[in-house]
């Protein structure tokens, strides 16, 4: 059987991580996978250091798209991913998430008839002002097989019409619904004792043995918009001058470009300690995320890796697709003001919770959805 994959942005290079270590160690003699990379992120630190960090086999296809407005780097997705499915005529395409290469796979392969196989799907974060809502309602509308991470997942999409529970063979018009659990727990059990043989980030940024808090700022609601991208900034000073503690903040380069246009955080203030950073590969992310003791993120991924390693967790958006991790307490959401975030952030610094339950799987995410894809390949 032969799979296109369709990867853009760089949570979709580590989730495929997962996946095509599935195929090769398991599956290499039912699975053939042909990696399309639409070139959404094409900065190195963003893309492709992670296919030689996580030995994810090399595109066999870059779109070089590169970065536009949403309806132009679409279009050209579309575009492209349409010429590599109808030359190479797979038996079906993997989408994973949320971006606009998730959207563009979705559409070009529904509408010549291919399978679509998509990875992630049911999460809803009920707010179609974020592009991402958009993307995920479509892609789950055009999708064949929809492998979804959590039980909620599964519940949104009997709400929008879909049944679980049906039986093969599988179509556009009959979709199949399977709770597979997180593909991104696989690959956080798999390289989580990678990063600790490889990974020097805590010794670079002197680290070991130090309580420090990890954000990350890249949404465009957060960086798009000066107000609210300096209230974050002066949050995060607050919490690190308060707590005495230091903040590393690897930089997504939209943040950077914004806070460079704006002369933002030129001049630290007095007593603080918050490290901008360059974008860190997956392993150093685990670590920092491992050994932190506060996440504050609008990423969704970063959420769930935060929860994954029993680390609390400030959601810098109003609301989240991850639900299970609010009902948990394991998380919470920032508020609108300089006061609400910084006092939450305090708060989880000084009682953070105790609990964090296995609602994400069991890790063999991909196995499963290997499996599922054989059983029904949509034909």
């Amino acid at each position: 059987m032969k799979i296109v994959t369709i990867v853009g942005a760089r949570p979709q290079i580590i989730k495929a991580a997962a996946l095509s270590r599935e195929i090769k160690n398991h599956f290499s003699n039912e699975i053939e996978e042909f990696i399309v990379h639409t070139g959404q992120h094409y900065d190195d630190n963003m893309s492709e250091v992670f296919f030689r960090e996580l030995q994810i086999p090399k595109p066999a296809v870059n779109l070089g798209v590169g970065s536009s407005n949403h309806g132009e780097q679409t279009a050209l997705m579309i575009n492209g991913i349409e010429q590599v499915l109808l030359e190479h005529k797979p038996d079906g395409i993997v989408v994973y998430g949320d971006t606009n290469s998730t959207l563009a796979g979705a559409v070009a392969a529904a509408k010549i008839h291919i399978p679509v196989f998509h990875i992630e799907a049911g999460l809803r974060s009920f707010n179609k002002r974020m592009p991402e809502e958009i993307n995920r309602i479509v892609a789950d509308h055009c999708s064949t097989l929809l492998f979804c991470p959590t039980r909620t997942a599964v519940k949104n999409l009997e709400t929008e019409g879909f049944s679980s529970g049906l039986m093969g063979p599988f179509s556009l018009d009959k979709p199949g619904v399977f709770h597979c659990g997180d593909i991104m727990f696989d690959n956080s059990n798999y390289f989580s004792g990678l990063a600790e043989q490889q990974s020097q980030i805590l010794q670079q940024q002197q680290l070991a043995g130090k309580a420090f808090v990890l954000a990350t700022i890249h949404r465009n609601d957060n960086t798009d918009n000066r107000e609210r991208l300096e209230i974050i900034l002066e949050a995060i000073y607050r919490v690190s001058k308060k707590m005495e503690i230091a903040v590393i903040l690897p930089l997504h380069p939209r943040t950077q470009k914004m806070m460079t246009e704006w002369n933002l955080a030129s001049d630290l203030p007095e007593g603080v300690d918050v490290r901008i950073i360059p974008p860190v590969s997956f392993l150093d992310m685990i670590m920092l995320e491992k050994n932190c003791s506060l996440v504050l993120t609008d990423s969704g991924g970063v959420q769930k890796e935060a929860f994954f390693f029993g680390k609390p967790s400030l959601i810098l958006r109003p609301e989240t697709e991850w639900v299970e991790i609010l009902e948990m307490r394991a998380a919470r959401l920032g508020g609108n003001t300089i006061d609400d975030i910084a006092g939450q952030a305090e708060a989880l610094l000084n009682y953070p919770p105790t609990e964090f339950p296995p609602i994400f799987g069991d890790g063999h995410a991909a196995q499963f959805i290997c499996e599922t894809i054989l059983k029904y390949n949509g034909r």
